[in-house]
């Protein structure tokens, strides 16, 4: 019998802007399944982050610093040639409703072509978090919502000074385009 030794990395790749107490669930949840977690703070996204590059890998990285099999680690290109060049055996992803998984499906298909040998993992979003987004969680902070328990208290207190010390326009979500929103500097 032969046992395989190797370490079982996954890559999680995402904008995380900002990272959310779902993010978190799901990146724990697979440190259950994997050796190592690569949470992947995409730097190429066709997204208009609020939070800097720079300021979304720290803010991640302050969070998940008790999680000693999870590595935060900024990227810029494609995903699974990031999660290749890293040696990982799979692409994690979390999936909050039927909506997500066309999405992620045809995602996953893609990345399959490219990289035979990489797998794509699906884990459902645990309950609490099913409602939860980056997004809601901007727009509800963009308007004074107590957003307490919905992401990590360094990302709550980010994003509180973000919208009210003046970085950004108290109401402003920051959506992306094909939510009709702008980013406002």
């Amino acid at each position: 019998m032969h046992l395989d030794t190797a370490m079982r990395i996954a890559l999680y790749p995402g904008t995380f802007d900002p990272l959310t107490n779902g993010h978190l669930s799901l990146i724990r949840r697979g440190c259950e399944v994997f050796d190592q977690i690569v949470v992947a703070v995409a730097d190429n996204t066709p997204k208009f982050p609020l939070f800097s590059h720079e300021e979304r890998v720290e803010m991640a990285r302050e969070a998940l610093k008790d999680e000693p099999r999870a590595v935060v680690e900024p990227f810029s290109g494609l995903t699974v040639e990031y999660a290749a060049q890293r040696g990982a055996c799979a692409l994690l992803r979390g999936l909050r409703a039927a909506s997500d998984f066309e999405y992620e499906f045809q995602l996953a298909l893609m990345n399959r072509r490219l990289q035979r040998h990489i797998q794509t993992v699906f884990l459902m979003t645990d309950y609490q978090w099913l409602f939860i987004s980056s997004t809601i969680v901007k727009a509800a902070a963009s308007h004074g919502a107590d957003i307490k328990g919905l992401v990590p208290e360094n990302v709550r207190a980010a994003l509180m000074d973000k919208y009210h010390k003046g970085e950004v326009r108290q109401g402003t979500p920051c959506l992306a385009p094909p939510f009709g929103g702008f980013r406002v500097k």
